[in-house]
């Protein structure tokens, strides 16, 4: 008798990752969702990053993004990394560069695997190695008149 595990969606997709982009333009949930979405996945996960009105205790009235021209291949890079260690079925990652307010979504990525933990961890690792790993900046100006750099 084969094992749960012998059928082909218990299995990483052969090409998981469906989209990696960084952009100027707004980002869309939907359209990551979309691209996550695999027929043998019984868990997708999303994780959306947000402008917030505050960072270590001041407020936050406005951020840019900028990045190294090596950026998305360094997304892809990771992403590959991720796939290789998950049964992904489908992985997407899109960040925003240039100027953001309060509430604009700055990242969304995506991860679909054949069940939720593994979407979870997948998911987690993702978004956590992209903003300790890619080279993309942001400068955050406060509403005291300060600003600071932060960034992989």
């Amino acid at each position: 008798m084969a094992s749960t595990h012998d059928h082909p969606g218990e299995q990483a997709a052969q090409d998981p990752i469906k989209l990696i982009s960084i952009r100027d333009t707004p980002l869309s949930v939907d359209e990551v969702l979309r691209a996550v979405g695999d027929d043998a996945a019984g868990g997708t996960a999303l994780f959306v990053g947000t402008v917030r009105n505050h960072d270590g205790g001041a407020g936050v009235d406005e951020l840019g993004y900028s990045c190294h021209p090596g950026a998305e291949d360094e997304m892809r890079r990771i992403a590959g990394k991720v796939a290789a260690e998950y049964p992904v079925r489908a992985l997407a990652a899109v960040h925003r560069v240039g100027d953001l307010r309060v509430g604009d979504l700055a990242v969304v990525v995506g991860v679909s695997c054949p069940h939720r933990g593994e979407a979870f961890e997948a998911c987690r690792k993702l978004i956590d190695d992209l903003k300790h790993e890619v080279p993309i900046w942001k400068h955050q100006r406060f509403s005291d008149g300060t600003e600071e750099w932060v960034g992989a």
